[in-house]
């Protein structure tokens, strides 16, 4: 006898869905709830190119192997079967399709989740809109030709209106015409785009925020025509418990700063401690997705304007990024890194010009101190080259570190209200009770496991390690401020004077005095 079905998994039963970004960290984990929780579905056929020598079904083939997909691959492996991968590209003309792939995806897909896109922050214009703007313009082109599709779901970010400092679940005036933009990088060569990128951009402060705002525009531009919505996430973190406890496979953002804090690297953070760390487990987030496309498919969406949410959880489960540095450190010590290259005591810092002297003092000098050991040793050097990546990437993440906006997400809170007690158990959008020391636990266990591949089985040697980095650490404290002192103490002569004379009148106290008349006497 079949098991009951929940409403969503019921809209899901016998749908073709096609995926962009399935490779990407958020693309494999809807790929996987999908599988295991709509296990139904007739088909989810994914965008994929080749890559780093790897072809790309043999890419879905090592997506499979992953931690990720353990539950499949002992529950359910028969499904495995029912994701088909296309070899294309869309930054390619027609997604790089033969015309016999195009009729598939034209005759049988019912849901369209786009999740690809280019999230380096700090890349070019060009590649920025050829990615996230072109791009979405070809797969909204071939959604318009699929003769069953109930709901195109478009991926974007709440941080694509940086200027907003309260952003509602709407869509927002663009700067610019997206068509004039795309035009634009077709004709100019990439010096002109260049030269024009800042003004361009203003007050965006990178190219993936401004061609993700411009995106959205085309998105929107398309509705009602095309039942299309548009899903915000804030920062995606790992997961909170889907697949499992703390899966992550990538350094982006917050992640990078716990593994480059976590091993001595980072030192300082250019942050405000009391700011909202505006955040959102990944599998809370695509939980959100699936849902999302459920309602706007079965018509409970009826909106003369494109349905937009903001799949954020500060309005929820209020978190600051003071928080989250106290909280990581405590499970960092616990749990530590291997191979701390210093003691993992770094600090987050309101005032930028203290953050720069901590960076040029407990970084940059440092990196290069060891690069000078390494060529002594003879040894290749690589610990400034590390630290100017480190550095740069801190650059680009600080401006939403050190800045506070308001995601309200009503309409998320509705969606998750009115979903029924199964699908709220299947595929929950928020979770109120979070256990934020718990979360934290798996959040770091996660990062050591499937980013930095250390197995758990290291824990006891990587905690002597920092047991030794951290006598280290101390002592080298005590050394560089009486270093400090002493030198003051032989070249100021007033405080030499001052000093002598505080000396000369503790001697005069009772006890403490004799004790100071022992130690001169020594």
């Amino acid at each position: 006898m079949d098991e009951p079905r929940s409403q969503i998994q019921s809209f899901y039963k016998d749908k073709t869905i096609f995926i962009t970004g399935a490779s990407g960290f958020m693309g494999k984990v809807l790929v996987e709830k999908l599988l295991y929780s709509c296990s139904d579905l007739n088909k989810i056929y994914v965008l994929m190119r080749a890559k780093r020598g790897r072809s790309f079904d043999n890419r879905l083939e090592d997506i499979f192997k992953l931690p990720l997909f353990q539950r499949i691959r002992t529950e359910k492996p028969q499904v495995l079967k029912k994701v088909i991968p296309f070899n294309g590209d869309i930054c390619s003309d027609n997604l790089g399709l033969t015309d016999e792939q195009c009729e598939h995806l034209m005759n049988e897909v019912n849901v369209v989740f786009h999740c690809a896109a280019t999230l380096r922050l700090e890349a070019k214009l060009k590649d920025a809109v050829e990615m996230n703007m072109i791009g979405t313009k070809r797969i909204l082109n071939m959604a318009k030709e699929m003769k069953h599709l109930q709901v195109f779901v478009h991926l974007s970010t709440a941080f694509c209106h940086v200027d907003q400092k309260e952003l509602g679940e709407r869509t927002y005036d663009s700067p610019d015409d997206p068509q004039d933009i795309m035009r634009l990088v077709e004709w100019l060569d990439e010096d002109a785009i260049n030269l024009i990128t800042p003004k361009l951009l203003h007050p965006h402060p990178n190219t993936y925020t401004y061609s993700k705002r411009l995106a959205e525009t085309l998105v929107a531009n398309e509705y009602p025509n095309l039942p299309c919505c548009i899903a915000r996430p804030s920062i995606v973190i790992p997961s909170y418990k889907e697949p499992m406890p703390g899966w992550v496979d990538n350094l982006n953002g917050p992640i990078g700063l716990l593994v480059g804090g976590g091993k001595g690297v980072i030192r300082s953070m250019h942050c405000n401690a009391n700011y909202n760390a505006e955040v959102v487990p990944v599998d809370l987030a695509i939980n959100g997705l699936i849902a999302i496309a459920h309602r706007i498919a079965t018509g409970q969406e009826n909106s003369k304007s494109i349905p937009v949410i903001n799949l954020t959880q500060s309005d929820t489960r209020r978190i600051t990024w003071g928080e989250i540095l106290d909280n990581g450190r405590q499970i960092v010590y616990e749990y530590p890194f291997e191979g701390q290259v210093w003691y993992p005591d770094g600090d987050i810092r309101s005032n930028k010009f203290m953050h720069n002297i901590f960076i040029l003092f407990f970084q940059i000098i440092p990196a290069y101190f060891i690069d000078f050991l390494m060529v002594i040793f003879r040894q290749k050097r690589f610990m400034v080259r590390i630290q100017k990546r480190i550095l740069d990437g801190l650059e680009v993440l600080q401006y939403f570190t050190t800045r506070q906006w308001i995601f309200y997400n009503k309409n998320l809170i509705a969606l998750n209200n009115e979903l029924s007690p199964m699908d709220k158990k299947l595929f929950p959008t928020i979770v109120y009770d979070v256990d934020i020391m718990e979360y934290f636990k798996h959040i770091v266990l996660g990062a050591r496991q499937y980013c930095m591949k250390e197995d758990p089985s290291t824990l006891p040697k990587a905690r002597r390690h920092q047991k030794m980095m951290y006598v280290i650490h101390i002592t080298t404290i005590y050394l560089f401020y009486f270093g400090i002192l002493y030198f003051i103490y032989n070249n100021v002569e007033i405080v030499r004077f001052f000093l002598d004379y505080v000396t000369e009148k503790i001697k005069s106290l009772p006890f403490i005095g004799v004790f100071v008349e022992m130690m001169h006497a020594k």
